[in-house]
């Protein structure tokens, strides 16, 4: 979470929680829903969405030196599933430092040597020089307590996302919201800031639409590359990723055949 009000200053709210069917939910003084946590299985991608934004392992294989950044730490669904499922630092930027204190208290948050967290807007965080050229895959998940769409969206913004992201190659999930005005705006800067190398997944939840961005040499992925390694994932990780597969293999081939050329 990163709010900042129409001024520019920053606003932080008071995150609450509940519980249901051995899910428990964050909040910040909205009923929306701003993470989750399976009681029993912390590791686990609850929502829809969180899963849609680990998207970008089907093109990257992170390694021990690899850095993977998070603007938004939520109830902490990224930050655990990636340490649990990837050998990658990880090093995440939340605002509120209110919200990291409940995920440590409530939401298993981890204390992994591999962690860091920042407590930073991510609009001034993202573009700082010592960001440039550092992350392999960037996870962007910035609402406000009333999670309509996304409080950083500018073309600056973005492209400081692309310059964070690795020379060689690396790859922006973003989290945008498909009902809300501001959708064709995020769409429009993104595609902009990363010279039209840009994919959709599916809308899933109540209108959330993850979108990937992509930073190095071109890419080519044959049908079945691609779907081999959909079919890995879904098995060691035990995300939908053949799904996903199919769908960027439809937008990025244009036909369920092709490949994707991004």
């Amino acid at each position: 979470m990163a709010r900042r009000s129409a001024g520019g200053a920053a606003t932080a709210d008071i995150p609450t929680l509940s519980e249901e069917a051995g899910i428990r939910y964050l909040h910040l003084g909205s009923e929306w829903i701003q993470g989750a946590m399976r009681i029993g299985r912390p590791s686990e991608l609850v929502l829809a969405y969180t899963q849609q934004m680990m998207a970008w392992l089907l093109f990257l294989a992170p390694r021990a030196r690899d850095q993977v950044g998070i603007l938004g730490l939520g109830a902490g669904s990224l930050l655990r599933f990636t340490l649990a499922h990837t050998p990658a630092r990880v090093r995440t930027v939340e605002y509120n430092p209110m919200v990291t204190a409940m995920c440590r208290a409530f939401f298993r948050l981890p204390g992994a040597a591999r962690s860091a967290i920042d407590h930073e807007d991510a609009l001034e965080w993202v573009a700082r020089p010592e960001q440039a050229d550092r992350y392999r895959a960037l996870m962007v998940d910035l609402y406000d307590s009333q999670a309509r769409g996304p409080v950083c969206d500018s073309l600056s913004f973005y492209q400081d996302c692309h310059r964070a992201l690795a020379d060689t190659g690396g790859i922006m999930t973003v989290n945008l919201f498909g009902r809300h005005e501001s959708y064709a705006r995020n769409i429009r800067h993104i595609s902009e800031a990363f010279g039209g190398r840009v994919l959709g997944l599916p809308e899933v939840d109540e209108g959330n639409l993850v979108v990937l961005a992509f930073k190095g040499p071109p890419l080519e992925v044959g049908r079945q590359a691609l779907l081999d390694r959909a079919s890995d994932l879904e098995r060691t990780c035990g995300l939908p990723c053949t799904r996903w597969a199919r769908a960027l293999l439809a937008e990025g081939g244009g036909n369920a055949s092709g490949h994707v050329r991004i």
